[in-house]
């Protein structure tokens, strides 16, 4: 799961070969609509609707893959639901393993952002720092997909989601619970990720690490090497063909 489905460009032809893909994105981004419910925001109605999506495709149980602030959001879902998830990827994601503090730290910036979209409107997206266009590490082509993407966010679901998923996305306190097998695959040139690796390494149960010569983008700034770790990791696991993920 990720912000943008154009974000799986590189990746999705290789997910492919084992399972059948399904793509998630966050309510605002994309192709998903923009509740005027703050609460369809929270990360507890995401791990709801995670399992309304499973029980749609008549998946018994699914492999799960979340990156960035979508893996806060699948490391959730796979702690409230390990029964029916086979194992699980995620990435970078500060949101997730991030401290209690960090709530209260973030919560003043979010707020400022959903004062700027409210006003701006799509100009503010232009300018905000996740805008595709803006980073000249991507290759042209995911560039444009992601460019593509972006274009459908709308302002309020951006707003709606700083507001009301990144301040409460962190499941530090939970993750020695876990009951899944995991890969935490970390892009190492993010030095901030740092911490939170090591606290996952030494704190979750069932956990392999994976670090590339990578940033928080780890699967598009090392396509080839984050496939091959997909690929080898979740087929131990997938118990047929075309497996939902």
């Amino acid at each position: 799961m990720d912000s943008f489905s154009g974000a799986g460009q590189p990746n999705l032809a290789a997910l492919s070969n084992f399972c059948r893909p399904v793509v998630v994105e966050l309510l605002g981004h994309g192709r998903s609509p923009t509740p005027d419910d703050p609460t369809s925001y929270t990360p507890s109605e995401y791990v709801r609707e995670f399992e309304h999506i499973r029980l749609a495709l008549g998946s018994e149980r699914w492999l799960v893959c979340g990156q960035s602030l979508g893996a806060a959001l699948t490391v959730r879902y796979a702690l409230d639901h390990p029964n029916v998830v086979l194992a699980q990827v995620f990435t970078n994601s500060n949101s997730a393993l991030a401290e209690d503090k960090w709530t209260d730290n973030v919560r003043p910036f979010m707020e400022m952002q959903a004062r700027r979209l409210e006003s701006e409107g799509r100009a503010a997206l232009e300018q905000h720092p996740l805008n595709p266009a803006r980073n000249r590490r991507l290759s042209p082509e995911v560039r444009l997909a992601m460019g593509a993407d972006y274009a459908l966010h709308t302002p309020q679901g951006i707003a709606y989601t700083g507001l009301y998923t990144v301040p409460d996305s962190s499941v530090r306190r939970r993750i020695s619970e876990n009951l899944v097998p995991a890969l935490l695959v970390v892009g190492e040139r993010e030095e901030r990720f740092r911490e939170h690796r090591l606290f996952a390494e030494k704190t979750m149960p069932h956990i392999e690490v994976l670090a590339l010569d990578a940033g928080h983008a780890v699967n598009l700034d090392a396509p080839v090497e984050f496939n091959e770790a997909l690929a080898k990791f979740l087929s131990r696991y997938a118990e047929y063909k075309n497996q939902e993920a």
